[in-house]
């Protein structure tokens, strides 16, 4: 109670917030208006039987704007692609990793980039996103993909939509408090629960004590509990590797460097997402080939209706992403060689290749163990689903939902207490 009430006495503060929540109010108003000429009744239909499989991730995680064929259809997706691909560049280029040394203004130099490269990735899932929709079985055709006096301005509306959303994200940033893009992705996610429990509750009837749905709902609460207060442990966990610097004449000075258990956060989730869901998407678009492929992709690779399969190479292309997204952005060599530089050592590990070995080993490790937790928050949520009533469209929250939920909760109370203590300080000056 305390702490709400030093928020609502700082003035700052106080304005900060009602910003961000005033954008995120707006983005979910947004979210509800469906592209001019559209009539998606036959949509929400489709992802309201509970059949809409690898789609029904994708609009779990736009919070139904796909459902409403919303002129912010593709959410964050095209700026998170063009962010990931970015990163990776940032690596394999030179010129951007010396950006990404230069500090704040490298930083902006390559945000700049990387909405520039957001623009033709909006305008090409734009199309590719009205195709898809087009298509799906059972839905009607929503729109004409043959018609480009409708497919054009759809395809403008919702890309406008995506450089709408990248503005109101930096507009938090700037403006309000937390990561923008993080707070949009949060607020599209906890929107859909409401919507999920409602559903669920309504098919229940009205005795609740003796039907099973709900009572695997039930059930479901207390899973997501465990892996929302496991996950948070794993977010804030880290190994500490001491350091000694030497003090001309004195004792050693220590100082440690901490490795964060979940060092690649998200990321390997997204890519291993975007590999199993875009063949069970072309898959479920073309339900009636006589292909093979298909046949078997609906069998193993369906998100609706998973095989083990599905979560055997779901869980190992986690693992794989982990240690593939750290060993491009984590870089033992270069922090071995500035500890040596500033006349530190590792004690029991000579400076150098010694300490960068040591480093590499301890971060692998963790590493391990990371993207094997994250596998299994990412999975455990859908098999929860095939020993109970409940299906993939009934989980208020999924797997890669609850590490995105954790991530941005403590990332936004850190900023509330950083801002907090700015002001403590302000005061004593």
């Amino acid at each position: 109670m305390n702490f709400l009430l030093q928020i609502w006495n700082s003035v700052d503060l106080r304005k900060k917030i009602f910003f961000t929540v005033g954008v995120l109010v707006l983005y979910r108003l947004l979210a509800q208006i469906t592209v001019p000429g559209i009539d998606p009744a036959s949509l929400r239909e489709f992802f309201g039987g509970g059949e809409s499989g690898a789609l029904g991730i994708y609009a779990m995680i736009t919070g139904g704007a796909i459902e409403n064929f919303s002129i912010v259809l593709m959410g964050l997706a095209p700026y998170i692609n063009a962010s990931i691909i970015m990163q990776l560049m940032t690596v394999v280029i030179p010129k951007l990793e010396n950006l990404s040394k230069e500090g704040d203004e490298g930083r902006k130099t390559i945000n700049r980039y990387t909405r520039w490269l957001a623009l033709p990735f909006s305008i090409l899932q734009s199309y590719g996103m009205i195709t898809i929709i087009s298509n799906i079985p059972g839905a009607g055709q929503v729109i004409d993909p043959t018609n480009i006096s409708q497919v054009l301005p759809a395809m403008i509306i919702v890309s406008t939509g995506t450089l709408l959303l990248m503005w109101m994200g930096e507009m938090i940033t700037e403006k309000g408090i937390g990561n923008g893009i993080s707070l949009l992705i949060f607020a599209s996610i906890v929107s859909n629960i409401p919507t999920v429990v409602g559903r669920i509750f309504t098919e229940g009837g009205a005795d609740i004590t003796q039907n099973a749905k709900i009572a695997s709902f039930f059930g479901f609460l207390i899973l997501t509990a465990v892996l929302l207060f496991s996950t948070i442990l794993m977010t804030e966990g880290h190994r500490k590797i001491p350091i000694t610097y030497g003090s001309s004449g004195k004792s050693g000075v220590g100082s440690a460097i901490p490795i964060r258990a979940l060092q690649s956060g998200m990321i390997p989730i997204i890519f291993a997402l975007s590999i199993l869901t875009f063949p069970a998407v072309i898959a479920q678009v073309y339900p009636n080939a006589n292909n093979s492929v298909v046949d078997f992709i609906n069998t193993y690779l369906s998100s609706s209706n998973p095989s083990w399969m599905y979560f055997i190479l779901y869980f190992l292309l986690i693992i794989f992403f982990s240690f593939f997204y750290v060993s491009i952005v984590f870089k033992p060599e270069q922090i071995a060689e500035n500890i040596q530089k500033r006349g530190g050592f590792v004690p029991g590990y000579r400076p150098g290749r010694e300490t960068a070995e040591h480093i590499g080993k301890v971060s692998a490790r963790l590493n391990l163990w990371g993207g094997a937790f994250l596998g299994i928050v990412a999975i455990l949520p859908t098999i929860f689903t095939l020993f109970t009533e409940l299906t993939t469209q009934d989980l208020i929250i999924s797997g890669s939902g609850i590490i995105i939920i954790v991530g941005v909760v403590l990332d936004f109370v850190r900023r509330v207490n950083a801002q907090l203590v700015m002001q403590d300080y302000e005061k004593l000056k």
